[in-house]
């Protein structure tokens, strides 16, 4: 299969990558003439443009982005509107608004499928969790580079209608941030208990054989290791926020209560005042590095 890639960042070039590794034939593009040729370098064929980038794919174009959500999207997709027509499918791979991705797929004249991926730049050698929304047929179409960027065929699934990849990818991130608020409450907890605890090794231990164990608890464990049981200078600064305030205002609207998704999305708005820091916010801040590489910002 031939596949068009718009958006090189760290996830752009992990899907150029496997799906390289796979097999398949890349046409590559991003504004950014460095990343164009670091993917030419792996095997990709640059383009200089998005229209030279549909020019070099087959009749039937495959088109994956990965942009930032928002005005990125839109631009790209405009910039792609004129060379695609129905035989055509496009990916959304990012963070959108599952409701913008309905109104991006009624709009467009090619097949649009929203699709939530998680997993972070560790997909580089594990591939990623894909949650796929759009029509079915574009969905099997795809099946070969889902299967190549994904963990294997169980890492993906078409979920149903246009929205329901990214609303579930959406809830997936309130999910995330209510585990890793309730990590740092517990390492809060042992850090100002009774005993010296060593927390690298707490974790570990944790993370072989106990109900908590999970990958987060492994990024727990590197946090420690690497910046001690204090978190050294970790800042007290948890960054992000959208998507969980997104699963927040969904809840409100179905009239679900999510208490602990909502008071997770505010201690993370809270750290962003200047008061004395808490330790279980420094982990968050931490563990954000650890599965996404978003910086770490410290306090020195």
């Amino acid at each position: 299969m031939h596949l068009g890639v718009i958006g090189l960042g760290r996830m752009g070039r992990i899907v150029v990558d496997r799906v390289r590794d796979a097999g398949h034939e890349v046409v590559a593009y991003d504004v950014d003439e460095a990343a164009r040729e670091r993917a030419a370098d792996a095997g990709a064929t640059p383009a200089d443009s998005v229209a030279d980038l549909v020019a070099g794919l087959p009749a039937d174009a495959r088109v994956w982005l990965m942009v930032p959500a928002g005005d990125a999207v839109d631009h790209t997709l405009a910039e792609l509107d004129p060379h695609l027509d129905g035989d055509d499918v496009v990916v959304d791979a990012g963070n959108s608004h599952f409701e913008r991705s309905v109104e991006r797929a009624d709009a467009a004249d090619a097949a649009y499928l929203d699709c939530g991926t998680s997993g972070g730049p560790a997909g580089a050698d594990l591939g990623f969790s894909l949650m796929v929304g759009g029509p079915e047929w574009a969905y099997r179409e795809l099946a070969p580079v889902f299967d190549a960027v994904a963990a294997g065929p169980d890492g993906h699934a078409h979920l149903g209608p246009s929205g329901a990849g990214h609303y579930v990818k959406m809830v997936h991130n309130g999910v995330e941030y209510a585990l890793m608020q309730a990590y740092g409450e517990g390492f809060e907890l042992l850090s100002e208990g009774r005993y010296d605890l060593d927390m690298a090794t707490v974790a570990r231990t944790w993370n072989n054989g106990a109900v908590v164990r999970s990958w987060l608890l492994e990024l727990c464990e590197e946090a420690f290791r690497e910046e001690g049981d204090d978190l050294g200078t970790v800042a007290d600064h948890v960054a992000g926020g959208s998507t969980g305030t997104w699963t927040v205002e969904e809840a409100l609207e179905q009239e679900v209560s999510i208490p602990l998704i909502h008071a997770a999305l505010a201690e993370r708005f809270d750290s962003r005042v200047d008061e004395p820091g808490k330790f279980s916010r420094r982990l968050a801040n931490r563990l954000r590095y650890g599965f996404g590489r978003h910086n770490v910002r410290r306090t020195e």
